[in-house]
């Protein structure tokens, strides 16, 4: 195959490997809520704009190069330096400035479907939803949202400045400790997406994602109903000396699970750990298998975590444990 072959082909996969970021649970070009379609469309714009600017000089370049000076005799180079420098750029940059203007939230006078609470910690989420009777449901390291509601998240940290973002639900909001922030969404289309920190936070920066399910109406008041509720007691005898070991080697001090003598604050509420989609923030898939890795080598799979590794546990117990948590749904 001759080497402008070659080049050909490797253009064709480079340009190929590029448009997969264009679509996916996490990409922005793949909206599924009313404010990332909007941020969406000021991208195409604003890369149509550049591509437009890139061609007159591409074709200026051409031009000059192409053709000897006598060819624009007639052109006076102030004039010509004042409208492509001054009058072109302002009209460009103007109209980008008055549709991005669109895109900032609106006057609040308008009530949210619903109000959730998240907190950025190192390097977890602690999740809360504003129950219809008024009380907090508290969850952790997921997010679970009605398809066409208006959420209204309020975002904190109580120790650095960590940012909220779910890229195909719209923009990215900091949280800041001694600060509330507010970030509105209006997600339109239902599936399971992914949520990230979008703001380096430290060592495990990188492993602080979250699943972003959004479902029905139906669905979700079925699901906080159930969130709602104390912890189902355990069944099968494995799940039961898990229990025991919750209760028994400190896991209780930091974790509460809702209906048992766990009422820990320090670390994540684990009431229905069971029914989350993944261990860790995002890292792992929720199997028995990988609550086991994370109890054994939780400092492996998430670095400088606050978390103590259990790995004076014997395997036995580490799977007794693993399937008392993996029950909690």
């Amino acid at each position: 195959m001759k080497m402008g072959g070659v080049c050909k082909i490797a253009v064709v996969c480079l340009f190929g490997f590029g448009l997969q970021g264009c679509s996916g649970e996490r990409s922005a070009l793949d909206p599924a809520g009313k404010e990332a379609e909007e941020l969406a469309k000021l991208f195409w714009i604003m890369l149509s704009g550049a591509g437009i600017v890139w061609l007159f000089v591409l074709l200026a370049t051409f031009a000059a190069v192409r053709f000897p000076s006598s060819t624009f005799a007639g052109i006076r180079p102030g004039l010509f330096i004042f409208i492509s420098g001054v009058i072109f750029p302002t009209i460009c940059l103007g109209g980008l400035l008055v549709h991005s203007l669109r895109l900032l939230p609106g006057a609040r006078d308008a009530k949210a479907d619903m109000i959730v609470k998240v907190s950025g910690e190192q390097w977890w989420w602690r999740v809360s939803y504003m129950s219809p009777g008024g009380e907090d449901v508290v969850s952790a390291n997921e997010i679970r949202i009605p398809s066409d509601a208006t959420v209204e998240f309020e975002l904190t940290s109580p120790d650095i400045i960590h940012s909220f973002w779910i890229p195909v639900l719209g923009g990215k909001m900091d949280m800041i400790p001694g600060r509330t922030n507010h970030l509105r969404l209006h997600p339109e289309k239902a599936g399971v997406y992914r949520g990230v920190c979008a703001e380096y936070c430290g060592t495990s920066h990188a492993l602080m994602g979250f699943p972003v399910v959004v479902q029905t109406q139906a669905e979700f008041d079925a699901w906080l109903k159930l969130e709602k509720s104390d912890a189902v007691p355990p069944g099968s005898p494995a799940a039961i000396n898990g229990e025991r070991l919750f209760m028994s080697t400190g896991c209780r001090a930091c974790h509460t699970v809702r209906g048992t003598e766990a009422r820990g604050q320090i670390g994540p509420d684990l009431t229905h750990f069971g029914g989350r989609k993944t261990v860790g923030a995002g890292i792992l898939a929720n199997t028995s298998a990988n609550v086991e890795k994370w109890l054994r080598d939780t400092g492996k799979v998430k670095p400088a975590v606050r978390m103590p590794e259990f790995n004076m546990l014997h395997s036995g117990e580490t799977r007794d444990l693993a399937a008392y948590l993996t029950g909690l749904k």
